[in-house]
């Protein structure tokens, strides 16, 4: 089933859209804290994203400029603002289409359909990881934190995501080692230690303090 996430502040556009898509079997999801839309995209991981332009806080511009750093998922911008000027500038921060309200259902639809085949028949959605506002994208082994990307080294990222594919658990040093074997180098525990130590450093250089929890004797956490 595809997943459609609606960032829409108008909830009577937003519930007939949703009731109108569910009807042809999308789950739907629409933002509720327009502060922060991306930690709401991390948590769907859409298909398709539905973008209005004039937003609390943030207008669709900020988000969608947001969106494109971690992800190629489609985007279609909804908005009362159609005049020439807002479709070249949607187009350009990287949307697929741009819808002008009022529209009808039946073309928003028929839309959301042909753009859902036509990117996903041969091709697979890629899962943004998120945490405290970092967006890990698992496609393209990038991680990025307040407009910044963060480089990380192949065994910074394979930690980082099993750390994050695991959050609120702990991960023994045992099932890291098994993980970093999987490169060509020998590595033994002073080397994961070394590995952790850099990534620490990386992440809290980025302002991302106290990300990685150590459990003495066991292993390590990212808490919830």
């Amino acid at each position: 089933m595809y997943k459609l996430l609606i960032v829409e502040d108008d909830r009577g556009i937003a519930q007939a859209v949703k009731t109108q898509a569910e009807m042809w079997e999308i789950e739907v999801h629409t933002v509720t804290n327009f502060r922060n839309v991306m930690e709401e995209f991390a948590k769907v991981d859409p298909h398709i994203v539905l973008l209005d332009i004039a937003l609390p806080f943030f207008n669709g511009y900020h988000w969608c400029g947001e969106i494109r750093k971690v992800s190629k998922v489609p985007i279609i911008f909804i908005s009362s603002a159609a005049d020439n000027m807002n479709m070249i500038m949607a187009m350009n921060m990287g949307a697929d289409d741009f819808i002008a309200k009022p529209f009808d259902q039946s073309l928003l639809m028929a839309k959301i359909q042909a753009i859902l085949r036509r990117t996903y028949d041969f091709a697979s959605s890629v899962p943004i990881l998120e945490h405290r506002g970092a967006l890990l994208n698992t496609g393209d082994n990038t991680l990025f934190y307040r407009d910044e990307k963060i480089s990380l080294s192949k065994n910074e990222f394979r930690i980082l995501h099993i750390l994050m594919e695991n959050k609120g658990k702990v991960v023994s040093r045992e099932k890291l080692m098994e993980l970093m074997w999987e490169t060509d180098s020998f590595v033994d525990e002073n080397t994961l230690t070394v590995n952790v130590g850099r990534l620490r450093k990386r992440l809290e250089n980025a302002g991302l303090f106290g990300f990685i929890t150590t459990k003495f004797g066991v292993g390590y956490l990212i808490e919830n």
